[in-house]
């Protein structure tokens, strides 16, 4: 199987509210999911992040801490499934950031259909299931509250 990386930005403004695109793709049905993409050849997580935040959302901001990673099988739109290596940096960015979508390829622009920046209270009442990782509500709880997140979702308990 083809092995693939990939940077995703977990997007926070000054009200704790998480930017999330709506994707619609031939393998599943819609879901919300972070800003991020492919990195290019030669290209390290960092330099891929400052891309992606540049190019999908058109927001100056300085990428942050990486939170979390995540090693996943999937299929995106067009192409066939690969084992995708994932790392998910925190950018922080003022409230009401304008979106610019200037920088997205056809098949962004095929694939996103909307953008919305979600409340932690808003993704609770949603449930998790339409979100793509199904824990980006517990990852955004932990930035807003400024603990930083497990990477078992079931810690043992002493």
């Amino acid at each position: 199987m083809q092995e693939r990386r990939s940077v995703r930005l977990l997007v926070v403004d000054d009200d704790g509210k998480l930017l999330l695109f709506e994707y619609h793709d031939e393998h599943q049905a819609p879901f919300w999911a972070t800003a991020g993409g492919e990195l290019k050849p030669g290209e390290s997580y960092l330099d891929a992040a400052r891309r992606e935040l540049r190019e999908e959302t058109g927001i100056d901001a300085e990428i942050g801490p990486l939170l979390k990673e995540r090693e996943a099988v999937y299929a995106v739109a067009r192409s066939t499934p690969a084992r995708w290596l994932e790392k998910y940096f925190l950018v922080r960015c003022g409230s009401r950031s304008l979106i610019a979508k200037h920088g997205w390829t056809d098949e962004e622009r095929s694939t996103i259909r909307d953008w919305k920046w979600w409340s932690l209270d808003d993704m609770k009442k949603q449930g998790s299931s339409i979100f793509k990782p199904d824990w980006l509500p517990a990852i955004l709880e932990s930035v807003v509250h400024g603990v930083p997140p497990s990477s078992n979702p079931h810690p043992r308990r002493p």
